[in-house]
């Protein structure tokens, strides 16, 4: 649930293809996004969740499946 969820929030900031994004999909190598397109989708993350992910743990997050986790982390 929170994959697809992050994936629509993702395609919408990043402009690209829903189906191009995996766990395994990097926000910088493959999807391009710079340090702004992050912060606009960890705001949207935390947004659709109503968490707040920490400075700490959004540096951390590399991939798709990172963001994932770092959700998972927020909501438990």
């Amino acid at each position: 649930m929170e994959f697809e969820k992050i994936v629509k929030i993702i395609a919408e900031v990043l402009s690209v293809d829903e189906n191009s994004i995996r766990p395994d999909t990097t926000f910088v190598d493959d999807l391009g996004a710079d340090s702004l397109d992050i912060f606009q989708i960890i705001m949207g993350v935390e947004e659709e969740f109503d968490i707040e992910i920490d400075n700490d743990a959004a540096e951390k997050i590399v991939t798709v499946g990172d963001a994932v986790e770092a959700i998972k982390k927020a909501t438990n």
